[in-house]
């Protein structure tokens, strides 16, 4: 098992939150949040996947394999769009969420960044990734990111999407919503501007939980690219979806994937653990079933999901984690 769970909370915080810890099995370490009025927070040590967090009954991040899920968010819109599409070099991020940091980290490892904005309605935040919070690029707000858009005035080069899934009631339908994409996020971006959000579940018999919906919302507004990845702690393949601020033609995302990795070499400090030119190559081909059928659009009084019930999750979540064998 991974070392204690710890966490860190920002100067902000006025929260009367309390947290302990309940070993429920050798296998699997539960500890808490309690009284949080945006979402339910788990943290946990688990035997095969080691520390993750899960929000709202669903899981969001595992130490195992969170690079897969951070990677394939951050690096596409950072340097393989603007390849494809001849843009200038991202330089300035606002990150929506992403509250344990690793999507701040991916983002602070392109030498070009200038500046990027991670904000995060929630105060809490693990300390896996201290020197991304600590990075004199790093600027840290905690609010509602619809509302620090909205009122917001600078733009920026890439907008970054790294959300729970839009269950309702949860804190993040309202920036899934097509009125949210057109009237606030957009006119943040600069006119080349790049966004990606994460896209939940998109496997064949998983696709329609959320996946095809944002999608189809986003295409009303933007040109996308979608694509996905296998996500072992998530026990499916997992999407993302890059709209693009210029309705750019098919003829322009063709990839070079020997380009991408030299570009690769060129920008990131570090070695990439998953990505790299082949795989966006073959994770942007889909199979007909996933998004060609999809008619729903996110809007405000509208939702796909309905607010899971946070202890079932939780418990079918330890028979995974207790029940996988050890591949180590």
């Amino acid at each position: 098992m991974g070392e204690a769970i710890e966490l860190f909370t920002s100067n902000t915080s006025k929260s009367e939150d309390s947290w302990f810890e309940e070993e429920n099995d050798v296998d699997l370490k539960l500890s808490f949040a309690l009284n949080n009025e945006y979402q339910e927070i788990a943290l946990s040590d688990t035997k095969h996947f080691g520390k993750v967090l899960v929000i709202d009954g669903k899981m969001q991040s595992a130490e195992i394999d969170e690079f897969i899920y951070h990677e394939c968010l951050i690096h596409p819109p950072s340097y393989i769009i603007p390849i494809l599409l001849r843009y200038i070099s991202p330089k300035t991020v606002f990150i929506m969420g992403g509250g344990e940091g690793s999507a701040a980290r991916e983002a602070l490892r392109h030498r070009i960044t200038e500046k990027v904005v991670m904000c995060d309605i929630d105060e809490k935040y693990l300390t896996d990734n201290q020197e991304a919070f600590q990075n004199p690029k790093l600027e840290l707000v905690i609010r509602d990111a619809k509302l620090e858009l909205k009122e917001r005035k600078e733009k920026f080069d890439v907008i970054v999407g790294v959300l729970a899934d839009p269950v309702e009631g949860g804190p993040c339908h309202q920036l899934y919503t097509k009125s949210f994409y057109q009237n606030i996020l957009k006119p943040r971006l600069h006119k080349n501007g790049i966004f990606v959000t994460q896209a939940g579940p998109a496997g064949v018999l998983t696709h329609k939980e959320v996946f095809s919906s944002i999608h189809n919302t986003l295409k009303q507004v933007f040109k996308n690219v979608a694509y996905t990845a296998h996500a072992p702690s998530f026990s499916d393949t997992w999407g993302w979806v890059i709209p693009l601020y210029a309705r750019a033609s098919n003829s322009e995302l063709i990839v070079d994937a020997g380009e991408i990795d030299r570009r690769i070499g060129e920008r990131i400090d570090g070695e990439l653990l998953y990505l790299n030119g082949a795989w966006f190559v073959s994770s942007t081909i889909s199979n007909k079933a996933t998004l060609d059928n999809e008619t729903h659009v996110y809007t405000e009084d509208t939702a796909w999901l309905t607010r899971t019930d946070f202890t079932t999750n939780i418990c079918l979540y330890y028979l995974v984690c207790t029940k996988l064998p050890n591949l180590s």
